[in-house]
């Protein structure tokens, strides 16, 4: 009788302090450039889109 021990390795992916700051400002820098563009883009459609998605979602704009 043979046993067979199987070890399995738990791999943790866990990111560093500075990995995690720069996703975070990188998204908050995205989000920004979003947001302007929508508000005061010239494209009446990417405007409108905007401003009913804010009234969809109960939020003040006027």
């Amino acid at each position: 009788m043979s046993i067979i021990s199987s070890t399995s390795h738990a791999t943790s992916n866990t990111a560093t302090l500075s990995q995690r700051l720069t996703a975070a400002i990188g998204a908050s820098i995205l989000g920004a450039c979003l947001v302007y563009f929508a508000g005061f883009s010239h494209i009446e459609a990417v405007h409108n889109a905007a401003h009913d998605t804010r009234h969809s979602a109960a939020f003040p704009c006027h």
